[in-house]
């Protein structure tokens, strides 16, 4: 389930967009970033995204599109900008958002400079050292000295039932 809030913009030529949900019919991804060329009298607008593309719609007809001056990390990934601030409020950096992963995300965005403000050093600094890393798969994971059972142990009974209860599982 998606939520949207409808909010009214005033747009001008020569302001950043960029799209909040994907346009399949126009081939625009979701957080394309653009810049309005020109509106006319209408309402239709023009606009050139940074792909190279460029759309043209009417604005009541694209329901979409916000301003594009600023931008989460989260949205951000792939994209590169000549500078890059990044703003945390340590009261509310949960865990899943302020991490290890999210200090690359949001820092490597910068092609020049990147800069962070917050509100108190010491917290962001224990925030931004969370590694919230997930093992692969095919990582295997050391089992506890003690749960370690040498093969040679198990009776060929206990196997089978061993190999039985997997197989159900």
């Amino acid at each position: 389930m998606t939520l949207y809030r409808e909010t009214e913009r005033a747009f001008a030529a020569g302001d950043r967009v960029q799209m909040t949900a994907p346009d399949r019919g126009r081939a625009v991804p979701n957080r394309e970033l653009g810049t309005i060329e020109r509106i006319d009298t209408n309402g239709r607008m023009e606009i050139r995204w940074d792909s190279g593309r460029t759309s043209s719609f009417d604005a009541s007809e694209r329901r979409h599109l916000d301003y594009g001056y600023a931008m989460t990390s989260h949205s951000s990934q792939g994209q590169t900008s000549s500078r890059v601030l990044v703003h945390v409020e340590t009261e509310r950096a949960s865990e899943k958002l302020v991490n290890q992963r999210f200090a690359y995300v949001a820092v490597s965005r910068g092609q020049y400079d990147a800069r962070i403000y917050t509100d108190d050093k010491v917290k962001l600094s224990r925030a931004l050292d969370r590694d919230v890393s997930h093992r692969s798969a095919l990582e295997r994971t050391p089992e506890p000295a003690s749960r370690q059972i040498d093969d040679r142990q198990i009776s060929r009974s206990e196997s089978s039932r061993h190999t039985m209860a997997i197989a159900r599982s």
